[in-house]
């Protein structure tokens, strides 16, 4: 063989993974955010992507981090401009996730997280079929009642809306790629890294170099 035939074969010495989104969706009060946040804690290639939200504020939120907060007037005009990759109304308030920032962190090879209701997850999957989602499920509805009274960021009436809509919600996990029950937190986080890992090693995400 000769030397030039012996480079055309020669192996890649190092692989560059590509970027892909990780949708996660679950009831509220399932442990999403917690789940998030203790991925992008662990896998530093993550990042959040912040939704817009007609939603009020609650006090232990920051603009621009958990969500960015805008009225409706606004909201409307942006989603008729194209500008959601996704959108949905939950609980009488407008979510979305911005397009051009979603793509922008998917072209530098970061993994985008989305943290979404079964809308959003339904919207993604539909505009976006090569995303990872992840439903993450809780160990009962009585636990979901627990966490949403101990989260103490919704008034009463909030909560026994979730919790009405929470089984309706719950019954989604068969259209996802992954199920995460949330009954323990370190196993649910161990999960979740193990997914993230081995998505990332899919030879279709890797660009070889030499």
């Amino acid at each position: 063989m000769s030397a030039a035939q012996s480079s055309d074969t020669e192996a890649p010495n190092r692989f560059v993974p590509g970027g892909f989104l990780m949708v996660l969706s679950g009831p509220s009060g399932a442990g999403k955010g917690t789940l998030v946040d203790r991925l992008l804690h662990s896998r530093p290639d993550c990042i959040f992507a912040v939704s817009s939200t007609t939603r009020p504020r609650r006090t232990i939120e920051s603009e621009g981090v958990q969500y960015r907060f805008v009225d409706r007037a606004t909201f409307e005009a942006q989603r008729d401009q194209g500008y959601f990759l996704e959108w949905a109304e939950v609980h009488d308030h407008l979510y979305g996730t911005p397009a051009v920032e979603v793509d922008a962190h998917l072209a530098q090879g970061r993994v985008v997280l989305l943290d979404v209701d079964v809308q959003g997850g339904e919207s993604v999957r539909m505009a976006r079929p090569d995303a990872v989602s992840v439903f993450v499920y809780p160990p009962s509805l009585e636990a979901l009642r627990q966490r949403l009274g101990r989260r103490g960021t919704d008034g009463p009436e909030t909560v026994e809306t979730r919790l009405r809509n929470a089984p309706g919600e719950m019954a989604q996990y068969i259209h996802y790629d992954y199920l995460v029950v949330n009954d323990n937190l370190e196993q649910a986080i161990a999960s979740l890294l193990a997914i993230h890992d081995a998505e990332r090693s899919r030879v279709e995400r890797l660009t070889p170099e030499r």
